[in-house]
């Protein structure tokens, strides 16, 4: 509903710039040359041009950001996987160290000097 009232607003903005805006202009495009164009369609042609060329920029924005999101993510889990091997490690490495510490020191021998 609330785009319908503004679509309604918008309309009515454009429909009262056109009524005072019918002029005939003359545009150069490069070597093209269009005239007896009311200048209402030239002010319309340049706005939606303009959101059509920012839209086309957010486009390339969004796809860059979602490249740079990506590999992002793919590090995190690339360090995460480390983290759980190196954990792993640690936990060995602690059960070997409580092995030695309640291994005896020397092998009995009776038969040593």
């Amino acid at each position: 509903m609330l785009l319908v009232i503004v679509l309604l607003i918008v309309g009515s903005i454009l429909a009262y710039i056109s009524h005072s805006n019918l002029m005939p202009v003359t545009v150069n495009l490069g070597p093209y040359v269009f005239a007896n164009i009311p200048l209402f369609y030239v002010m319309v042609a340049s706005l939606l041009s303009g959101l059509v060329l920012s839209y086309v920029f957010y486009l390339v924005h969004s796809i860059t950001d979602s490249f740079i999101i990506r590999s992002k993510e793919h590090q995190i889990k690339k360090n995460k996987e480390e983290v759980l091997e190196l954990t792993k490690r640690v936990h060995q490495l602690e059960l070997e160290n409580e092995k030695l510490k309640h291994a005896p020191a020397e092998p009995s021998d009776r038969n040593a000097l």
